[in-house]
């Protein structure tokens, strides 16, 4: 078995959890990622998403375990964010992270390519690196396997402007992937609750991230708060 489907077996079956703060946060540092990501492999957790090299620099020097990284950059022409360009996925590949994810979606990125046009360009430069495809609808994951990802997760859907309606987490559009394509499934998005969580693993998924559930208590506290106004 070599490298790449070592790491993608080492997943299967398991929880993977983003530990991931943006600057406008509380807990943005990532001294406290680092230590959210030794809560979560204490925990059970069997790898960790991540973003910006510091966070994931800071996470390796608490954890042993299989990092999907990313590297959030907003930029003004385009609302891809997530890996939008090669400038990221290059320092992602330089840090060494085993898994990197970008967006795949059907949009316009801020260097004026569609994904169609970028991936081959990087699947070809890093031939022995995991590339996750972040996609939101049925037609981007189909595609993104197409192009060669070796793994594809649900994380956009219901976060693109023409998911927005969609329930989370997309259990259908799991089952349907998890049906037609060959390659690991991940879901990611929406998953609130550990049932949500079985309720993806009954649908036959390769694993799952959890983030905002897990590691935001804001976000945590506002769902208690509404409880009590509701």
């Amino acid at each position: 078995m070599d490298n790449k489907l070592k790491v993608l077996d080492c997943l299967k079956g398991h929880l993977i959890v983003s530990c991931q703060a943006l600057p406008e946060e509380p807990l943005h540092s990532s001294f406290i990622m680092s230590k959210m990501a030794y809560a979560a492999m204490l925990g059970g957790a069997k790898g960790i998403r991540a973003n910006s090299i510091e966070d994931i620099r800071a996470i390796k020097k608490e954890v042993n375990l299989p990092i999907i990284g990313i590297i959030k950059a907003v930029y003004e022409n385009s609302n891809v964010y997530i890996t939008p360009t090669k400038k990221e996925i290059d320092l992602l590949v330089e840090e060494g992270v085993e898994i990197i994810a970008l967006d795949a979606t059907n949009r316009m990125r801020p260097d004026g390519k569609m994904i169609s046009e970028l991936f081959p360009e990087i699947r070809n430069q890093y031939k022995n690196q995991l590339f996750m495809a972040d996609c939101s609808t049925y037609e981007e994951a189909i595609d993104a396997y197409k192009l060669g990802f070796d793994c594809i997760g649900t994380t956009l859907s219901g976060y693109t402007s023409y998911t927005k309606d969609v329930h989370l987490p997309n259990i259908s559009l799991l089952e349907r992937l998890v049906k037609e394509l060959p390659i690991p499934i991940i879901a990611e998005g929406g998953i609130w609750s550990p049932e949500q969580l079985k309720q993806c693993f009954d649908a036959g998924i390769h694993a799952a991230v959890v983030g905002t559930a897990i590691t935001r208590p804001m976000d945590i506290t506002k769902r208690f708060v509404n409880a009590i106004k509701n």
